[in-house]
């Protein structure tokens, strides 16, 4: 394999195990969807009441992330909430049966539980992370120019792609939740939630990525201080289009 789409702390994890593998561009989204979420009439009002807490998460994952960072803005360490690593399907059925108090997710899974009314968000990701998605090469394939160009035309059809369905939202919705296994609508309203835009890596984008390296480290899930601007190639565009329209969920 050549490349793929990788979030942000699964590429740092690789890079901290040492794959030879960059990032050359980044879509962008909106973060809100990554969330603690908490039962309907659950007590907790805030991330200030997760603590003594448990709560559901990916270990490492960017819902491990938002939870740490809800906790660190309401002065929370994390040795004061009781963590609960599971998988997706798992972490619902805890939240659902009582097991845990809180889910820390992404989507589509926030928008379902909202929209299914079986849960409801305690902190979003809004301001508290980037909302980064890379596609990334292998240094492989970076340093041979007939796959450099064939990756360039790859992110101009990822970046026409994406425009096409924010353009086409009834028809990708469907296709979609055919795909992720969601009805229509969630995988719909999820996407229309994120309002992605693949562009060009600039300086703004490294400087989150080593933020949240660095954030990593302080809280254990990396082992090493990483300067992620070496794994960053800059030598790629995407075609300029005007930034989504707002589109109904």
């Amino acid at each position: 394999m050549d490349a793929g789409i990788i979030g942000d702390a699964p590429l740092l994890f690789a890079l901290a195990n040492g794959a030879p593998v960059k990032a050359i561009a980044v879509d962008k989204s909106n973060p809100a969807g990554t969330a603690v979420l908490v039962s309907p009439g659950s007590a907790l009002k805030s991330a200030a009441d997760l603590k003594g807490k448990r709560i559901a998460t990916g270990k490492g994952s960017i819902g491990h992330f938002v939870a740490l960072k809800a906790l660190e803005q309401a002065g929370i360490s994390p040795k004061e909430v009781q963590w609960v690593f599971l998988g997706p399907v798992d972490a619902k059925v805890a939240l659902l049966n009582g097991s845990v108090d809180a889910w820390a997710t992404w989507e589509p899974y926030t928008t379902q539980l909202v929209k299914t009314a079986e849960g409801q968000i305690l902190v979003s990701g809004k301001g508290l992370l980037p909302g980064n998605t890379f596609l990334a090469a292998t240094d492989d394939a970076l340093k041979d120019p007939q796959k450099r160009a064939a990756l360039q035309d790859y992110l101009n059809r990822l970046a026409g792609a994406e425009r096409w369905a924010y353009a086409n939202l009834d028809s990708y919705g469907k296709t979609l939740g055919e795909i992720i296994r969601f009805p229509a609508d969630i995988a719909r309203a999820q996407f229309a939630n994120r309002q992605s835009q693949w562009l060009r890596l600039d300086a703004k984008t490294v400087a989150q990525q080593q933020s949240t390296a660095d954030f990593y480290l302080a809280n254990g899930l990396i082992r090493a201080k990483l300067d992620v601007t070496p794994t960053f190639d800059n030598g790629f565009s995407v075609s300029a289009a005007q930034a989504h329209a707002e589109v109904s969920p």
